[in-house]
């Protein structure tokens, strides 16, 4: 066979694989959230899954990934159905409040007097737009109507969507657990035919960013968000507990938790509490202080090898392009990408500090 023909034997293989892989993806890009948060949670369960396989000998193909599996599940279940639950119980009052806001009007309440600075202000805002029954029922309007009902449909299917992947992303996470030794070694064969000896390194940096990640952000988060339950309990923020997680999950973002202190001062500023409101904020941010410039630099650059610099752009880049998957996915790329670099520098450094 002449060297014409292989050549174009060879072009037209790489044609249809790269159609292939572009019709794949097109078919499975509805679920690509759902694997990539698989992989995301597989990196962070793997080191339980070890240890468990360890404990359970003979059983660890099926029954442990099931049971952690499980216990993934329930982590987001039962926070989830508890903030529904309190949401339900709340929804009677809340329409109370509204249809005799829209009735009556909101008369302005006493701890506007109360405020250290722009009280006048405040007041003037509240005549203006919540005192008469009339704008008080404009500035309400969403809460109520047929444009209630629309936002409440659109709510509903991105709830469902998101059940679907969620639900997806589960079933992947036990396959992925499953046949996690037999996909460890496809996937090294497959790196080492692609990339060489570099492509091992790239993939171990890569695990390790994502793992990191998830230690600086979601361990980090949830202690903020234990400690400022403890603070909004002790300053009598109504229901401390559901706010508290709501701040984990807020912590987890860069500059997300000041807006549920914000929201917890507003809570306490309509009991008259104003001093109450002042400490949560000041104490929140002494906390979110701490996190972000102490705990998280150690904890994500270490294990990264990044400054922190890169580790939020990759973050706040992650989220933005990616939501929430961002915040796993964002650093990693980027230690990935300042490994090569680095790499790439190697030799002309050696070389400078030989001279």
């Amino acid at each position: 066979m002449n060297t014409g023909t292989e050549t174009a034997q060879r072009a037209a293989r790489l044609a249809l694989v790269g159609a292939l892989l572009l019709l794949g993806l097109w078919v499975a890009h509805g679920f690509i959230a759902a694997l990539l948060w698989a992989v995301v949670l597989t990196i962070a369960v793997d080191p339980l899954h070890l240890k468990l396989r360890a404990m359970l000998h003979g059983s660890h193909r099926i029954v442990i990934p099931l049971i952690i599996t499980l216990l993934a599940a329930l982590v987001v279940l039962i926070p989830l159905g508890f903030g529904i639950g309190q949401a339900l119980r709340e929804a009677h009052d809340i329409t109370r409040l509204i249809a005799e806001a829209q009735a009556q009007g909101v008369p302005v309440p006493d701890w506007v007097a109360r405020l250290p600075v722009g009280s006048q202000a405040v007041r003037d805002w509240w005549l203006t737009h919540l005192a008469r029954p009339e704008d008080a029922a404009e500035q309400l309007r969403l809460l109520s109507g047929s444009e209630w009902l629309t936002h409440s449909r659109a709510i509903g299917a991105n709830v469902a969507h998101r059940a679907v992947v969620f639900g997806f992303t589960l079933l992947t996470l036990f396959f992925v657990l499953r046949d996690r030794d037999a996909l460890i070694a496809q996937g090294r064969i497959a790196v080492s035919r692609l990339f060489g000896p570099a492509g091992e390194r790239v993939g171990t940096q890569a695990i390790r960013s994502v793992r990191g990640t998830i230690d600086g952000l979601v361990l980090v988060g949830l202690g903020v968000g234990a400690l400022m339950a403890i603070v909004y309990l002790v300053a009598g923020v109504p229901h401390p507990l559901l706010l508290g997680g709501a701040t984990a999950i807020a912590a987890m973002i860069p500059f997300g938790a000041p807006l549920l202190f914000v929201l917890a001062a507003i809570l306490l500023l309509l009991q008259g509490s104003v001093v109450g409101a002042i400490l949560v904020v000041a104490i929140g941010l002494v906390i979110i202080f701490i996190a972000d410039h102490f705990l998280r630099p150690a904890m994500i650059g270490g294990a990264t090898q990044l400054p922190f610099l890169w580790v939020l752009i990759g973050i706040l880049g992650g989220v933005e392009t990616l939501g929430l998957l961002g915040l796993f996915i964002g650093p990693a790329v980027m230690a990935v990408l300042v490994m090569l670099w680095r790499e790439f520098l190697a030799p002309a450094a050696a070389n400078l500090s030989e001279t």
